[in-house]
Formats: C-alpha cells, sequence, structure tokens
C-alpha cells in the first residue's frame, strides 16, 4: 500500500518573524509547493515562530495553486502552527480566490 508523501516546509527559515517578501513566496510555491502537489504530495506550510504575514505574501504562495487544484488545494496544504493575525490574512486570500477563480 502506497502512503502519501507529506512535505513540511518551516518558512521561518525562509522568511523570518514578518512573512511579507512576494518574491520569496513566489520562490517558494514554484520550487517546493508546486512539485510536490503535482506529485500528488500533502504540504504542510509550517508558520511556527511567524509573527505576521501580509495579504500579498499569502497571495503570492497560495493563490496559484487555488487556480490550479481548485478547492482540492485545501485537502492537499495544511497550515500549520499560524497565530490569529496569520489565520486572518491566510482566510481572506482563500475566500477571496474561492470567489474570484479566473
Amino acid at each position: 500500500m502506497n502512503q502519501i508523501k507529506l512535505i513540511t516546509i518551516n518558512l521561518i527559515t525562509k522568511t523570518g518573524k514578518f512573512a511579507n517578501n512576494k518574491d520569496k513566496a513566489r520562490e517558494i510555491r514554484e520550487k517546493l509547493i508546486f512539485p510536490s502537489l503535482k506529485r500528488g504530495e500533502l504540504v504542510v506550510l509550517n508558520f511556527k515562530d511567524i509573527d505576521s504575514a501580509t495579504q500579498s505574501f499569502i497571495h503570492a504562495l497560495i493563490s496559484a495553486a487555488i487556480r490550479t487544484f481548485g478547492d482540492d488545494v485545501f485537502d492537499m496544504i495544511e497550515f500549520k502552527n499560524c497565530n490569529e493575525s496569520v489565520k486572518r490574512v491566510i482566510n481572506i486570500v482563500a475566500e477571496y480566490m474561492q470567489h474570484n477563480k479566473e
């Protein structure tokens, strides 16, 4: 029986405590998230020790995945160790993308 591989991306090592660089988000998406999703792996985005994230960072990180994989992407990506501020931003971007899928 094949077990689905779990890929954990510890964002603090790539962003620092304030995740605001959308170019860095795009790099994470293209080099880590998309290849893993295309291989059928589950991706854990670990926000441990991140104090806050901008909407543009989260948008650059996950919007293309939502466009590509649709709502199924939320079964393929787990957002872990998010504080209330980060959760709020992720929810804003996710809701926006679910209503604007062009």
